[in-house]
């Protein structure tokens, strides 16, 4: 029985009794005295307060008999209902229900933020590298030690279930997110939760697992921006850690150096930003920002590779930089 329903139920068994009590004296003294002082002395006889009597108890055996029923089970529901609430703290339940309605506040207040639906071996690591990125990640898990296990990252949020179910992921903020990723095993319920987060959201970014390469269709149809898979990845990487083992070890070292959170990323120029109509020399990405410009993708989402420093920056254009992530996030409030 989870805490709720136990509080719930220990307090719904005391109030029964002293109900109950008060109920019974008030028959038994057929009306004569008030349900108050039938409540009275419910209450200082299950408490065993040692008052003087309110009713007529003395001499009265059938009150007599019910009072010392009422007693002995009352007491021992009393003691119950203590050991209960004693339980419940020693063993942190309470805590844990005050720390999840905390949570669920904090979670509340998040806008924009990203949603990573399943902890496993792709959905944990990928939501701490997304906390490390400075953004707002609400984790989806049902199992316990991944939850404990998010409690030790800081800002990382969590909603402690199955991401299947629709309201966990109303619980996450997906009306409000900017992007969900979905790493569960199954491609099964990657599917479906697409489905769902998309008819819940229809603006955000979804980026859907997947391990069945013809699912790609279907997943892309339900609604995912992007479809990726680890197996294709992990080739991938394979294949580079052969023929190109220096340039992998640069990116591994770049993403878990403890010298600064150095990263690649992107900055969009918008209609009213200053970058707009200069060129890359006078935007001041490598001298204000130290900034390194790796790429631009056009409008026509066609990329630019190394643009010469002359090249002009256009509105609609997005830039790939490679910077510490303080920086970047200083040139995308100025820029």
């Amino acid at each position: 029985m989870g805490i709720r329903r136990r509080l719930y139920f220990a307090a719904a068994i005391l109030v029964g009794t002293i109900l109950m009590g008060s109920t019974g004296y008030y028959i038994l003294f057929e009306g004569n005295s008030s349900y108050l002082d039938c409540l009275y002395m419910t209450v200082i006889s299950l408490t065993t307060v040692g008052y003087g009597e309110v009713l007529g108890i003395t001499g009265n055996p059938r009150a007599q008999i019910f009072t010392m029923l009422l007693i002995t089970f009352g007491m021992g529901i009393i003691l119950y209902s203590i050991s209960t609430l004693t339980a419940m703290l020693i063993e942190g339940e309470l805590t844990g229900m005050l720390r999840r309605r905390k949570m669920e506040n904090r979670i509340k207040a998040l806008s924009g933020h990203y949603i990573v639906c399943g902890g496993g071996e792709t959905g944990f690591p990928l939501a701490v590298e997304l906390v490390t990125s400075k953004a707002s990640v609400v984790l989806i898990e049902q199992e316990r030690d991944v939850i404990e296990g998010s409690n030790q990252v800081k800002g990382l949020y969590h909603v402690h279930g199955d991401a299947t179910d629709d309201k966990n992921l109303i619980a996450a903020g997906i009306e409000r997110a900017t992007g969900i990723t979905i790493c569960l095993p199954s491609d099964h319920d990657n599917l479906y939760i697409t489905m769902t987060a998309r008819m819940l959201n229809p603006t955000a970014r979804i980026i859907s697992r997947m391990t069945n390469s013809r699912l790609k269709p279907k997943l892309l149809k339900a609604g995912a921006t992007s479809v990726v898979s680890p197996n294709a990845i992990g080739a991938l990487r394979m294949a580079s850690e052969m023929i190109r083992p220096a340039a992998v070890e640069f990116m591994d070292n770049m993403l878990r150096s403890e010298r600064g959170e150095l990263r690649i990323h992107q900055i969009a120029v918008t209609g009213n930003s200053p970058l707009a109509g200069k060129t890359i020399m006078k935007s001041g990405l490598r001298d204000q920002f130290n900034l390194l410009l790796l790429g631009v993708r056009r409008k026509n989402d066609e990329f630019e590779f190394r643009p010469p420093s002359s090249f002009v920056l256009e509105a609609g254009m997005t830039l790939i930089v490679m910077g510490d992530i303080e920086n970047i996030d200083l040139a995308r409030a100025a820029l």
